[in-house]
């Protein structure tokens, strides 16, 4: 008796990868333009906003607050040597928050939030989709797109800023338990030689660009969610590809956002 021959699906050409790639910036591009004008059209679900704050934001905390303690740690443990080959360990302190708080803090943020936020958004949405759950909303006399996609934009888009922030403080702090380990520096002239460091124009660019990052993770674990289809392996590969996809993009932000700052304000060059 003959066995069947397992159906295998073709690879796509490099040019198809290409093509799949720009085709999928347009769709994403014209969704985001529906969920902007949505943001201005009433019924507004501030309970829902508040509720997707909690769990996508909220929860994120324990894992973040990890990631800060040890991005600050690390990065004075690497800088020290350096920094004492040329006699100049007083400017550890400014070295760790300036390096937090224009960049490292902002950007790693963001792409643990991707990691943890777009995916859950791509995965419950796109179970949503493939189970006829968001036809139902449409037969219910609801908005779907109000209800599901906006609310988690805004909730992803106010509270990134927010974590950013907390993120900072804990990597100073973490860069200070370092500096106890390597020097015998007081947490008094630690504190000052920050809070002198720091400028106007190194807090603005750091914070601002949090409010777009926060926007990207939700907008692209929306999109990738809302037009699942596919079964349950399309479920898994939107919440894969919206990890990728959103880091990719705050990437791509982040080097924008980086030559704006330099322009905007030249003293950070």
């Amino acid at each position: 008796m003959e066995l069947p021959k397992l159906i295998t699906k073709r690879k796509p050409t490099a040019g198809e990868k290409v093509y799949n790639f720009f085709t999928d910036i347009s769709r994403l591009s014209l969704f985001t333009f529906r969920a902007l004008k949505y943001v201005f059209i009433p019924p507004y679900e501030i309970a829902q906003i508040r509720k997707h704050m909690d769990e996508l934001g909220v929860k994120t905390f324990p894992i973040v607050s990890i990631t800060g303690f040890v991005i600050g740690l690390v990065l004075a443990l690497q800088s020290q040597p350096v920094l004492q080959r040329f006699g100049a360990t007083d400017f550890l302190p400014a070295t760790v928050a300036l390096s937090v708080i224009r960049e490292l803090g902002p950007v790693i943020t963001a792409l643990i939030f991707a990691g943890r936020v777009s995916s859950g958004i791509g995965a419950e949405l796109g179970s949503m989709r493939v189970t006829e759950q968001i036809d139902a909303l449409e037969v219910s006399a609801i908005n779907p797109f109000n209800y599901l996609v906006v609310t988690r934009v805004i909730a992803t888009t106010m509270i990134l800023p927010v974590l950013t922030i907390y993120v900072n403080f804990i990597a100073l702090i973490g860069g200070y338990f370092a500096v106890i380990i390597t020097d015998n520096m007081s947490f008094q002239y630690y504190q000052n030689a920050i809070i002198s460091s720091l400028e106007f124009a190194d807090l603005v660019p750091g914070i601002a660009k949090t409010f777009f990052f926060g926007f990207i993770v939700g907008i692209v674990g929306c999109y990738k969610g809302y037009t699942a289809e596919g079964g349950t392996e399309g479920v898994g590969k939107a919440s894969t590809t919206s990890v990728v996809m959103a880091s990719l993009l705050i990437l791509l932000f982040d080097t924008l956002a980086v030559k704006i700052s330099l322009w905007l304000w030249p003293t950070l060059g």
